[in-house]
């Protein structure tokens, strides 16, 4: 077991261990609202249309973590402008734009083969690669999350329950509906890093799956879901380290995995205790 020793021991390890939890925090939060409302479509789409700007930023020699936010913003927009404008429902929009922004950043790089690197460690992550510049990104994304779901937590919950309502609650679903999206996609850009593009929504789904059979609480099912996400993050990380296989592919795996085990040991508590308190009938006339 001394290879645990070495894993906490090494700078890479314990930044990748920080910048992961800080991201199964923004995960935990947004992902929850992305089980309640049906959203996975959208978390899938958006981490897909990363790539067209991760591509021409690559070209002219910016981050493309910047040119993917870019991207994943003006596929955001062009969303709702498609279903607010056209007659076109929400899921068909998400769909032409994800299918358009895929296929614009696979012909851009086809056309370009300098940069695979960078594309893949967009599309797959690279966790290790984490920096202490990062962290403190992550932190302060981390930070605005949490401000901003507790402050619109009610204004969320109810376009998620009646729209109409929401409406005459003076809630302003447009507005609220818009700033859901803008945490999905500020979510899976603050993703990219550790699990990458193309795994983002293992850790916008598991950990919120896994939460939700123990609490009927939206708040309850944050908090869970965190704590899932960080066990992911870190027993991704620490199989990863051992087998020598790709962190962000492990963590992604390890949080599916979390979604899983929770449910079946639900089912499992759930069934005890139907046993423990409808005793057999034998038990009953002993």
């Amino acid at each position: 077991m001394s290879w645990i020793f070495d894993a906490l021991g090494s700078a890479f390890f314990a930044r990748a261990l920080v910048g992961g939890a800080l991201v199964a925090v923004i995960c935990g939060i947004v992902g929850s609202w992305v089980v309640i409302r049906g959203m996975a479509f959208l978390g899938e789409a958006i981490g897909h249309g990363m790539l067209p700007g991760v591509a021409l930023a690559t070209i002219v020699g910016a981050p493309p973590v910047v040119g993917g936010a870019i991207s994943a913003a003006a596929m955001s927009t062009l969303i709702a402008l498609l279903q607010r404008r056209g007659r076109l429902s929400y899921d068909t929009s998400i769909g032409l734009l994800f299918v358009a922004m895929l296929a614009a950043g696979v012909i851009i790089v086809s056309h370009s083969g300098s940069f695979a690197t960078d594309v893949t460690a967009v599309l797959f992550g690279d966790i290790l690669a984490i920096s202490a510049a990062d962290i403190a990104l992550l932190a302060a994304v981390s930070v605005g999350v949490v401000a901003i779901a507790a402050a619109r937590h009610r204004a969320f919950v109810a376009v998620a329950f009646d729209r109409r309502i929401a409406q005459a609650l003076g809630y302003r679903p447009a507005l609220t509906q818009g700033m859901l999206v803008g945490l999905v996609t500020l979510a899976v850009v603050a993703s990219a890093q550790a699990v990458g593009t193309l795994l983002v929504i293992a850790l916008l789904l598991g950990p919120a799956v896994a939460a939700q059979p123990w609490s009927r609480r939206i708040p309850g099912r944050m908090a869970l879901a965190t704590g899932f996400g960080i066990a992911a993050v870190a027993v991704g990380l620490a199989v990863s380290w051992a087998a020598g296989s790709a962190a962000g592919s492990t963590i992604a795996v390890s949080a599916v995995a979390a979604a899983g085990a929770s449910h079946t040991a639900h089912a499992a508590a759930a069934s005890l205790r139907r046993r423990n308190s409808h005793p057999s009938t034998l038990e009953s006339h002993a």
